[in-house]
């Protein structure tokens, strides 16, 4: 069980902190709704956990295979729907793996990506496209 504490500080700005750690985080609301996209919105941490969720895992397969993630860089880009209700409609999820794809068993990553908890989590309404481009 993790808990994750927060509290509302005024002007559409929370801060959470995760209390194993101490590690704390700020949230504001998007420029696009009434914010002033001064931190991460909530939405923008679901797609950043989306990423380093997706990450994490990918370099736990990578590791059983003796091959080190390190260097990899990932982005994701979400976009909100344009509809009520106000939610993530799609996210663009990009890696780029500094070592060639026969590196590894053929689909290795792209499995692991795809079973991450997070991107089990989403909603299947939520388009989510998965992107790699390898070193040459």
């Amino acid at each position: 069980m993790v808990k994750i504490t927060g509290e509302y500080q005024g002007e559409l700005h929370c801060v959470a902190k995760h209390e194993q750690s101490g590690n704390t985080l700020v949230t504001d609301a998007p420029r696009d709704n009434n914010g002033r996209g001064e931190a991460f919105s909530p939405t923008d941490l679901a797609a950043t956990a989306l990423g380093t969720c997706m990450l994490t895992i990918m370099a736990m397969a990578a590791r059983k295979h003796g091959v080190e993630l390190k260097g990899t860089r990932f982005e994701v880009v979400k976009e909100m729907s344009t509809n009520l209700p106000r939610r993530i409609a799609s996210v663009d999820t990009k890696f780029w793996v500094p070592f060639r794809k026969d590196a590894l068993p053929v689909g290795t990553l792209e499995r692991a990506a795809e079973s991450c908890p997070v991107h089990q989590s989403l909603h299947p309404d939520i388009e989510k496209r998965i992107t790699f481009y390898w070193a040459e």
